[in-house]
């Protein structure tokens, strides 16, 4: 070893005392780029949509994340894979009850959730938990952290739980859970749980593609009936006062009471159910039999009188509205022409130049003329 390697290290000198450094083991050769592209594409490798639809129906959960993946995807070409995958599997859904679960933050959700998952799960059936959520990675939504704080169910080969896209418009995160429901019945999931990460506008998305809608409520939280909305009062078929255990009992029933008084006052529903108010600890796991015999008296009447499947016959109609709106919506912004065009207009609006209407009018006229 010359001069030179040996004092490649300035502290090796001998000026320097009490101080060495070893030298470093000889560097790997560096990954090519065709090494990394050969990566990269073996990752992306799509199968063909007959594997997707084959390994749905035969409950590969492998596979039904991989469409659902799809499906949440804002690739082109992944989306047109994703329609074909959910047209071969319509035929396969539509056997399952599709239960709707919201509640005020903290009302312990994924707690009763586990709770009457698993309840359904040793029961026999198979449950798939999904969640509307548009803004979690704003807020810190629940459903992101519900497969870590629902172990027991996590872990459960008949219960499936899909976190939602942590993005995007609320009519988008909506439509994409909607065409996931349609793949988990193929999948075999005869439950179907729809969650909501609070209360506000994603209630009424989750109302127009379920057959039941649960509202979850605390007692003992200041004044019961200002803590939720009138309108999500109106579409729950049921309301459960969850933490109804210890010092928190006489305060559960007395909450109950308040509720259904409150029901009382709302129009009759169309059909013919009368909403009521449970009690229940999902924590100690009391109450919930008697919530999934209300879940159960509802499909059967509602099956008797056919409002169960005249209402999901509009709701498939609402859909198709829904994603034409979504679409033209999309469409609109996503032009080039426009986006020159917008800021231009947004500017003669602000001083007072042309009013608000005017100028919607007039890029609504540019777009129809560049079609």
């Amino acid at each position: 070893m010359g001069n030179k390697e040996k004092f490649d290290h300035p502290e090796n000198s001998k000026d320097y005392k009490g101080l060495k450094v070893n030298e470093g083991i000889s560097q790997p050769e560096p990954v090519s780029n065709e090494s990394v592209k050969r990566f990269l594409n073996k990752r992306r490798n799509l199968l063909p949509v007959k594997d997707y639809v084959d390994g749905i129906l035969r409950g590969d959960i492998t596979l039904l994340s991989k469409a659902v993946t799809l499906v949440e995807s804002a690739n082109p070409k992944h989306q047109q894979i994703a329609q074909e995958i959910i047209s071969l599997c319509l035929p396969y859904s539509g056997n399952s009850v599709r239960i709707g679960i919201t509640g005020v933050p903290g009302v312990g959700k994924s707690t009763f959730i586990e709770a009457l998952g698993k309840y359904i799960t040793e029961g026999g059936g198979k449950l798939a938990v999904l969640a509307i959520d548009p803004s979690s990675e704003r807020t810190k939504g629940s459903i992101l952290g519900d497969k870590t704080r629902m172990e027991e169910l996590a872990g459960d080969k008949n219960a499936y739980i899909r976190p939602s896209p942590s993005a995007g418009s609320l009519g988008g995160v909506a439509r994409k859970t909607r065409e996931t429901i349609i793949l988990c019945e193929a999948a075999g999931f005869n439950h179907i749980f729809i969650e909501t990460v609070g209360v506000g506008q994603s209630e009424t998305a989750v109302h127009s593609m379920t057959d039941f809608f649960l509202l979850l409520m605390l007692a003992g939280a200041g004044d019961e009936l200002q803590g939720i909305k009138r309108g999500i009062m109106e579409m729950a078929d049921l309301i459960a006062i969850n933490k109804a255990d210890g010092n928190n009992i006489e305060k559960a029933q007395l909450a109950k009471i308040q509720y259904n008084n409150a029901l009382h006052l709302f129009p009759k529903k169309e059909s013919d159910w009368i909403p009521g108010v449970l009690t229940c600890s999902a924590a100690n796991k009391t109450g919930i039999k008697e919530i999934w015999e209300q879940i159960e008296k509802y499909k059967i009447l509602t099956e008797a009188n056919g409002y169960f499947s005249s209402k999901r016959n509009r709701q498939a109609t609402y859909w198709m509205h829904e994603t034409i709106q979504e679409k033209l919506k999309r469409d609109f912004y996503d032009n080039s022409a426009i986006k020159i065009k917008i800021e231009e207009f947004e500017n003669e609006v602000l001083k007072d130049k042309m009013s608000s209407f005017a100028a919607a009018g007039e890029l609504l006229k540019l777009f129809s003329d560049l079609k």
